[in-house]
């Protein structure tokens, strides 16, 4: 990626302002954490038996805690560092929702956390190839995110995304005998697009190719991040969850009840009825008849 700063006719590269401290990083993001994130900021240096965590967090869409360290340096294992704090969340799941409570002034209980979408998140200048190649897993939970800073007060943060073909962890931990890693493939899950398709008929799997395509042509910047009960199409928040069913597709548009022009009636009033994503309206789908109107209905939640 390169930066410019436009003067005029003429561009001038934007020079990188490197962060001097680990907590100048730390400070910088939990300040925004929400914006950045979408994740209840909870505590700063979080401190559990010997280890103490920079940041600790809550994801209210997935109910589950996160963890996010900061580094400067690129000495160190990403992967070793971050199971072990996964460990240790399982080991100790008590007092993560003592310090939620503590720090929140709320009464969340132990069956109101998925320990199961649990996970670690790394924010460092830049990572190894090594670093990047180790957690390049499908199933670890465990994110790198690179932070930048240059002139101009312009901040650059970039997710590291997991290739296509990222293998399984469970192939490493099955031939070196891990006994971390078996406790965190074991209680904590990441799910993937290919696990909600999993068991699904042709048909099914087609259908939501072409609603998947459709909410991505919208908009260049849309993110798919799968949860447990559906697929999130994301551009900075949810814009619309998918559910796949065997018979069919349930979409959620993420918008408040009386804010959607929805000339044609298509969507069921969601706002008063248990469901799994987000937003007050529903669309069951089984074919493409509408689906160009569908987009336009999407599209009034980007």
């Amino acid at each position: 990626m390169q930066l410019y700063h436009q003067h005029k006719d003429t561009l001038s590269n934007l020079k990188e302002k490197l962060f001097k401290l680990e907590k100048d990083i730390q400070k910088l993001f939990e300040a925004n954490l929400e914006q950045i994130t979408g994740f209840k900021f909870v505590k700063s240096e979080f401190s559990l038996k010997t280890v103490r965590f920079d940041t600790l967090a809550f994801d209210e869409e997935s109910k589950s805690f996160v963890i996010i360290e900061y580094k400067r340096n690129r000495n160190y294992s990403v992967v070793d560092q971050g199971v072990s704090y996964l460990n240790l969340m399982l080991e100790y799941k008590a007092d993560f929702i003592v310090e939620y409570n503590e720090s929140c002034n709320k009464n969340l209980k132990r069956d109101d956390v998925d320990w199961s979408q649990s996970k670690v998140i790394f924010v460092a200048p830049s990572f190894t190839s090594f670093q990047k190649q180790s957690s390049n897993f499908k199933d670890l939970p465990i994110e790198l995110w690179e932070i930048k800073r240059f002139e101009n007060d312009v901040i650059v943060i970039n997710p590291i995304k997991k290739s296509q073909s990222a293998p399984s962890i469970k192939q490493v931990q099955s031939s070196k005998g891990n006994s971390e890693i078996s406790k965190v493939v074991e209680e904590i899950k990441v799910y993937t697009e290919e696990g909600h398709l999993e068991g699904k008929s042709d048909e099914i799997k087609e259908l939501y190719e072409a609603y998947k395509q459709g909410i991505l042509n919208l908009s260049p910047d849309i993110e798919i991040e799968p949860k447990k009960m559906y697929i999130a199409f994301k551009k900075g928040k949810n814009i619309v969850d998918i559910r796949i069913q065997h018979k069919n597709l349930i979409l959620w548009l993420n918008m408040k009840k009386g804010e959607l022009d929805d000339s044609r009636k298509l969507t069921i009033d969601a706002s008063t009825k248990g469901h799994y994503g987000n937003g007050d309206y529903e669309l069951h789908i089984s074919n493409t008849d509408n689906i160009e109107y569908i987009m336009s209905l999407v599209k009034q939640a980007l």
